[in-house]
């Protein structure tokens, strides 16, 4: 069994002793930092040209925790603690999906002039299962990333699925993502049986 099957058999939040050390991830990374990146491809969907849904889940969190201790240095138990404490609400909890929002555009000013238009898009990002009514995100729990000017090119969100939705996506009943912003509206109906799937399995 390989490092990605033992660690997303694992549910729950992460605990120190779940991780690698900076020494074991060093010699891991480059095999397992495949593995993760072919885990992620299915769980990582365009929305229209300027928006990525990343969605997570305990492989992807641990992956980010790992990276941030490597690139950080980070081998203290307090700094692993506040490393955990961040990404750990990222995971899902097996009766939603929670994923990255990121608002991407090349040009410096039209970045800034989009982000400007966008004010409240990640309140009008909703997943939708055959057959039940759309569930818009919940974003941005840990901290605000909109002013009076803009919003922010990253922001976290929740979509919390009633147990009836999570029942018909593990039949696998198809799954819409999208955004219907004033200013993007953008749809994927249906989302690809991989990206499906994929997405079943964080519901318990």
């Amino acid at each position: 069994m390989t490092m990605t099957q033992v660690r997303s058999a694992k549910a729950g939040p992460l605990r120190p002793e779940d991780l690698m050390s900076l020494e074991q991830y060093a010699r891991a990374r480059p095999q397992w930092r495949g593995e993760v990146l072919a885990h992620k491809r299915p769980r990582t969907v365009q929305v229209g040209p300027h928006a990525t849904w990343c969605f997570e889940d305990r492989l992807t969190v641990q992956y980010q925790v790992q990276e941030m201790l490597r690139i950080e240095r980070i081998f203290e138990p307090e700094g692993i603690a506040e490393e955990l404490a961040t990404y750990n609400p990222l995971i899902p909890d097996g009766c939603n999906w929670k994923a990255t929002l990121l608002i991407e555009y090349p040009e410096e000013a039209e970045r800034r002039a989009a982000l400007a238009r966008l004010r409240g898009v990640e309140d009008r990002c909703w997943v939708q299962v055959a057959g039940h009514d759309r569930v818009y995100a919940v974003a941005d729990e840990d901290l605000e990333r909109e002013n009076e000017e803009k919003t922010s090119a990253v922001h976290f969100l929740r979509f919390e699925l009633a147990p009836a939705m999570a029942g018909a996506v593990k039949r696998g009943v198809a799954v819409a993502v999208g955004i219907d912003h004033p200013a993007y509206s953008h749809a994927i109906d249906p989302l690809p049986a991989p990206a499906r799937d994929s997405l079943a399995r964080d519901l318990t």
